[in-house]
């Protein structure tokens, strides 16, 4: 799957491409980590914002809170 900023993307989609569990995807979101909008009470996930969470240029306190996620796993 090629993942374009302009795309929209379902939870599902979204966490195939970043190999992450339905918890850890809702903790993400939680954490404010992972941006999304509800449309008909159903998440989607832009694109630019999953390049945003592997993109390395990231803001540093983005950074941090992703890894504290990941550690609570």
């Amino acid at each position: 799957m090629n993942l374009r900023d302009t795309e929209v993307y379902t939870p599902q989609e979204t966490q195939k491409l970043l190999k992450i569990s339905d918890s850890t995807f809702r903790r993400l979101i939680r954490k404010g980590v992972l941006r999304v909008t509800k449309i008909g009470g159903q998440y989607r996930v832009l694109g630019k914002h999953i390049l945003e969470m592997l993109d390395p240029s990231l803001p540093g306190k983005v950074k941090r809170a992703y890894k504290k996620v990941v550690r609570e796993l």
